[in-house]
Formats: structure tokens, sequence, C-alpha cells
């Protein structure tokens, strides 16, 4: 409640506690529902409007909403003959169901198959999980039987928004073919930028200082008893975890609660009774430090130091790691994979392999037709990448030290390789270009750099205070010795119109310009240079004639400093 874990991580917890499982789909992990907003085109994150009333369930987002579910509340009289199965409830469906979570993740295997186990095969397209906006809208206050909540997915992973494997979900009324997940126009047409600000949103100072309602909802004393009546939260009785329990004994009434879950879902274990008290992390409230501002925060204002850190006699340096109580250097061809073990991995040989140093395998990786020149590796997604002069970067799995897929495209040595440990996405460089790459291989962007006469890039790193904060940046290190930063930006791209055609007798020209104007096709993702820093502006003249060349890069662990090799007039580092 300090602010000291995300709001994510601390759903996650409260899931799991509550016996949530992601090896469940009956008791899948359950997430918000956070925004409201699916139309406009640029969220603003400071408007209350902009978000879902987190203080009331699904079925009461609206008020003619609200009051339809009341009346089938008060139309409702108990009957002690008939039991439960006439127990007065707000909701007969759950917010959370095996086949809630199948049809979320129908495009992705195994829940494919799983979706049609379920549910007998596809279901009509017009009722397939097609449009987020759709589906906001029908849990929200269209449909009387869909009081869905979401799964974690929606925060952490584009791939299941995306038809990558081609199955055929069907064709809508209008002929328009089911396949990918229809974003709203704040996402840009890019499922990374969805999930992005999804998680943002998320993380948002408005969610953050009201999620502890609906965690009143979902896990606490509003869940059950006369505050769940109250709120306009009550479930059949089937749905909760002690009713089944209770009638247990009888094989009847077991089979009907176990068939009432494998259907609708079933309620989270109650975790709190009494109202969970409100996040006291936030920053108005001053309870706790401010963060340091990292440094991609204040671009305007970075200055190089006068004196190099740190100059080492052997050669060129290759990485700089920034650790808990020291700045590890290493020397080219070498890579530290893991600084507790002191495992490193090394390239670069004459007969193109690869090795590990400090464990007993020393396993070499074969793939190349050239000399291995560079090398990233993410704990994280267990995953090596190595580049080499044959134009080539490959994706190697760290655990099972096998191939996974190949980056093809550049069109000189790769020089320079980095992985974001949020995103999963990966830096390539090669020459003077810069390219962006999924963990899949996927070419979300590139750009030529050059500046210059000495255009290459040697080194590239990312920043990563958040996976949603759109502030991050890349930055890159140039044989020039110039440290250029860049951001990623979203333009759209349009078809030209039909060609020109003569005005027709009574036609306004101003007409028919307009129905020839251009059509919008989507979004493209670009790389804009935001700053360029230059150590000559800042070290005197006298001491570089040439403005040595950034051969490694590395960020602090706060991010407050970015730390920079570059090669000494004599050639050193």
């Amino acid at each position: 409640m300090k602010g000291e874990i995300s709001n994510f991580e601390y759903l996650m917890h409260l899931n799991t506690i509550a016996g949530r499982t992601y090896n469940d789909l009956m008791q899948y992990p359950v997430f918000p529902w956070v925004l409201a907003d699916y139309q406009s085109e640029t969220l603003n994150l400071s408007n209350p409007a902009t978000f879902r009333d987190l203080s009331k369930p699904m079925g009461a987002q609206t008020e003619k909403r609200r009051q339809m579910f009341l009346q089938r509340y008060e139309d409702v009289v108990n009957d002690e003959e008939e039991g439960d199965m006439s127990a007065r409830c707000h909701y007969c469906t759950h917010y959370s169901s095996a086949i809630i979570v199948a049809s979320f993740l129908v495009r992705m295997e195994p829940f494919s198959h799983t979706f049609q186990t379920l549910q007998g095969g596809f279901d009509i397209p017009e009722r397939m999980f097609f449009s987020v906006k759709k589906e906001w809208e029908s849990a929200s206050r269209d449909n009387m039987g869909d009081v869905r909540e979401l799964i974690p997915e929606f925060f952490y992973l584009p791939d299941f928004l995306l038809n990558s494997n081609h199955i055929e979900l069907g064709c809508m009324e209008d002929g328009t073919t089911l396949g990918d997940v229809e974003l709203p126009p704040w996402a840009k047409g890019d499922t990374q930028e969805f999930i992005r600000v999804h998680r943002e949103a998320l993380e948002s100072d408005y969610v953050s200082s009201h999620l502890h309602l609906w965690i009143d909802l979902i896990f606490g004393y509003r869940q059950q008893g006369p505050a769940a009546i109250e709120s306009l939260n009550t479930f059949h009785p089937y749905f909760y975890a002690q009713k089944g329990r209770q009638n247990a004994k009888d094989p009847v009434v077991k089979s009907t609660v176990l068939g009432y879950i494998s259907n609708f879902g079933q309620v989270p274990k109650q975790l709190f009774t009494k109202p969970h008290p409100p996040r006291t992390g936030s920053k108005k409230e001053g309870s706790s430090p401010p963060h340091p501002t990292p440094f991609f925060f204040k671009l305007d204002k970075l200055k190089a130091s006068a004196q190099p850190f740190r100059e080492l006699p052997r050669g060129p340096v290759g990485q700089i790691l920034c650790l808990e109580k020291e700045v590890m250097v290493l020397e080219r061809n070498r890579l530290l994979l893991s600084p507790l073990l002191g495992c490193y991995f090394s390239w670069g040989f004459p007969d193109n392999s690869c090795a590990f140093g400090n464990i007993a395998t020393e396993k070499p990786l074969y793939g190349h037709t050239d000399s291995v020149t560079c090398l990233a590796v993410s704990e994280v997604h267990s995953m090596i990448v190595s580049g080499s002069r044959d134009l080539t970067c490959i994706l190697w799995d760290m655990e099972e030290l096998s191939y996974i897929t190949q980056l093809a495209g550049h069109t000189t040595s790769i020089s320079a390789l980095a992985i974001n440990e949020l995103t999963g996405e990966i830096a390539s460089c090669a020459g003077p270009r810069l390219y962006l790459w999924t963990m899949k291989g996927q070419l979300l962007t590139c750009i030529d750099t050059s500046c210059g006469p000495r255009p290459d890039v040697l080194c590239v790193s990312f920043t990563q205070r958040h996976e949603w904060d759109a502030k991050n940046v890349i930055v890159t290190g140039c044989a020039d010795g110039i440290i250029r930063i860049w951001k990623t930006e979203y333009t759209r791209t349009q078809l030209p119109g039909p060609p020109e055609e003569p005005v027709s007798p009574g036609q306004d020209r101003t007409e028919r310009d307009v129905s020839n104007s251009c059509q919008v096709k989507g979004w493209e993702r670009h790389l804009v240079l935001c700053q360029e820093l230059n150590r000559r502006q800042t070290v005197s003249q006298r001491r570089f004639k040439n403005n040595p060349a950034i051969t490694a890069l590395a960020l602090s662990r706060e991010t407050l400093t970015l730390e920079i090799c570059q090669r000494s007039p004599q050639g050193q580092d």
C-alpha cells in the first residue's frame, strides 16, 4: 500500500493467495477493466471520465443497467422447497470462467483447442472476441448476460490479440474475416502500444487511488453478505466455494455445483472482511521519498563528465555493467551472463564458434557463416542474440542452447545488439542503421542514423524504467563520438486517392477534392532522434583532436546517469 510494488504485481499476489492460478481456467487470475474510453485517438489519464468506475461491479457501470439487475434481484422470491436453485442474486453468470478465458486467448494454442472443446466448435463470429471496444460495451452496458472482467494478459501479452496462427475463426455478416482483434484508436493499430498504454492506465494515479474499491468487490468485504447486496455484487450461491463444500455430501447437489462452476466460474476466496485501505504511496502525499529523476527525463540538461570514469590498458571495451555496488567492464567479444555466478559468453574465434566461460560444459553454438561480432543476453526472457559479419542475427534459447529464429535483412555486418528486459524488444545495429525487432523476429521499424563522415553505430542500449512509460528511449553510441537518443512515435500511413478526374458540369471542385482525398490506412511506428550528446562540447578541444568513438554504453541502476566508454587517440578505451 506504500507504492513499493506495482498495481499489477499486487493484483497477482492477491489472485495467488485467493487460489487463482494459470493452471486452472475455472479459477484463472482475474483483473479489472480499468478504462471506459475506447474511442479516443489519445487517452487523457488525468481525466476521471477516461476510467471505469472501480467502486461498482460490471453490472452497475450504467444507471440503466444497475436498475435492471436490481429489479431482477427483487423479483426473485426465495423458495425453501427449491433451495439454492431459486436463491436471490443479481447475476446468474460470472466475471471469470473457463469459457471467458478461452475466448480471450482463442487465437493462441492450446486455448484455441480448449475453446472449441468447451463450445463445441467456434462460436458465431459476432459473438467471438473480435474488438476490445465491443467487448467493453457488452460487459458494461449492452448484454445482461455478460459481466466479465479481464485476465492478466491484457496488461503484458500483445500476442493474444494477433491471429498469428491464421486460425479460421469465420466471417461476420458483412463478409469481414475474423482475424486480429480490433484495437482502440489510441493503440495506433499496434498491439504492443495497446499493452503499454493499458498497463500505464493500470499504474496511473487514478487507478492507484481507487483500486482498493475494486479489491473490496472481488476479494474483500463487499464480496459477500449485506455489503455485497448493497453493492449490487451477489452471484448465484453455487459460485461461492464454501457453498459447494457445505453440500459436498449430496452427490446430486455436488454434481450441480461442479456444473455451475465449470460453465460459469467461481468467486475467489475472500481475503478481507474489512474495507481494504487505499494506497498511500502517492507522490502527492509525500509518505515516501521521491524517486530520483532518470537522466532521460531531462535530456536538455545532460552533461558529460570532464574526466574519464576508468581507463583500461587492454583493447576496446565491449561491455559495461552497473551492478549494485560496482561498475564492471569487460573487453570486446565477452559478455557477462550472470554477475552472481561469474558466467560469461565469448565469441569471435576463427572457427566461428561461441563459448561459455566458468561453466563445465563449454558448449559451442554454431549457426553463423562468418565471424560473430556482438552479443546480447536476457536472463528474464532466457534468450541470447548473436550478430555476425554474415549480415544476420540469431536468437538462441539460453537454457536449451538451441536456435530459435533469425533476424535477416541487415545490409552490412552487425555492430551492436541490445534486448529490452521489460518488453522483449531487440535493437540491432548494422553500419549506420538501427533496427527494432520483436522477440519473434518481426521487424517493427528501422532508421538510417547517418549524420556525418563516421556514421556507424557501435553500441546501443534501452532505458527500462517501466514497461508502460512512453518516455523510455533507445541510446546509441557512434563512431563519430556522438551519443544519440531515440524515441518511438506513431504516424498515420495513407493510400493515394483515385486518379484525378475532370470536373463534371455542375460539380463543385471542392466536393470532387474531398471525394478524392487520401484514405487512412493505419499507423506506422518510427524512430525519431530527440537528442545528441557530444563530449567535445565539454572536454577541452586540445585533449582530443578527433572525437573518439563511443564503444560501450551502460545505464546506472536507477537510470540517473549514462556511462560511456570512448576509444582514446592511442586506440585504448
